[in-house]
């Protein structure tokens, strides 16, 4: 008798066993070398979502397009775009949302030795754009030049787009006078004795935009983030905490150095440098009024081209992280 029990306590308790719930996925797509790698390889290092209730699958895409693709045609959950993009998506009939990743924005940047005090001197330079004719930055310069010096910048440097690798190369080479590139290929210009002549917050600033905005944010299906709230939160709960540890802890910004590419400490401290700048502090109300008024101005400097044709931000596009 006790000899059947025991097997029937066996049995149930490998019942049990076999029909444990599994684990959901998570599936973000990123750039195969973008700095949302350092977070993600951080998360899985120090074991930020141990006890979470998914997994974390990350895939990796060759280019910002592509991970757009992949996240519209449903092949990923959440990408790292920018809240332009969503808000003109969501007046087209999408349902995405945005939550901020970093404050962190581009610089113009110019030879230690440069002429160029002020952005009137860019008057007949040639200035290399990373980012293309609609980089919000440059569009952002465009209306700060115009305000300040009553001058039109875009007819009077000559424009140079391109890759960001290769703009930095130009500007080496001294085939520009100026770049305005993303802030981690800013980084490696500082690094090597470049200066800012002025960055994407201080250009906010100086159009009187006080608060800190981000240029960068995670993006994804709202009405699949309502159904995975809890899923979403610890998600973005445990990013902020790996880079906060990227930050804090010289051990673990250590462990994902290799991912920087950086050739020399210098570089690998301006990274860290302005990688931890781009923090996000606070997200609510004030920065989302703020948010209002950059899409206007990027509005009108775009001729709608980058924003679509919706007057206003349109309602859905931030994320709360608790939603009601």
């Amino acid at each position: 008798m006790k000899f059947r029990l025991f097997l029937l306590c066996c049995a149930l308790l490998f019942s049990s066993a076999s029909f444990s719930v599994e684990k959901h996925t998570l599936r973000i797509a990123v750039l195969a070398f973008g700095t949302v790698n350092w977070e993600l390889t951080t998360l899985k290092n120090q074991q930020l979502l141990a006890d979470s209730d998914f997994q974390l699958e990350i895939q990796h895409v060759a280019s910002p397009q592509a991970g757009k693709i992949a996240l519209q045609s449903g092949a990923v959950d959440m990408i790292v775009s920018d809240w332009i993009w969503v808000s003109r998506l969501r007046s087209s009939g999408s349902d995405f949302t945005f939550y901020p990743y970093s404050t962190t924005s581009g610089a113009l940047i110019l030879p230690k030795d440069s002429k160029i005090k002020s952005l009137s001197d860019l008057a007949g330079k040639k200035l290399g754009i990373a980012g293309g004719e609609l980089d919000k930055n440059w569009l952002l310069l465009q209306t700060l030049t115009q305000q300040k010096n009553q001058l039109n910048l875009n007819t009077l440097v000559e424009k140079v787009y391109g890759a960001p690798p290769l703009l930095n190369q130009q500007l080496i080479h001294d085939r520009v006078d100026a770049v305005i590139n993303y802030w981690h290929f800013a980084a490696r210009l500082e690094a090597k004795g470049y200066k800012q002549l002025i960055n994407g917050k201080e250009i906010l600033q100086q159009l009187g935009i006080k608060a800190e905005m981000p240029t960068l944010g995670y993006v994804f299906n709202r009405n699949w983030g309502l159904k995975n709230s809890a899923m979403v939160q610890q998600f973005l709960t445990a990013t902020q905490q790996a880079k906060n540890q990227l930050c804090e802890s010289t051990e673990v910004w250590q462990s994902i150095v290799p991912l920087t590419k950086a050739k020399d400490k210098a570089t690998e401290k301006k990274l860290r440098e302005r990688y931890c700048a781009g923090r996000i502090k606070h997200w609510g109300k004030t920065e989302q009024q703020a948010a209002a008024k950059i899409y206007q101005l990027l509005r009108k400097l775009s001729n709608n081209k980058l924003t679509g044709h919706s007057e206003t931000i349109q309602p859905g596009t931030f994320w709360n992280i608790q939603p009601q």
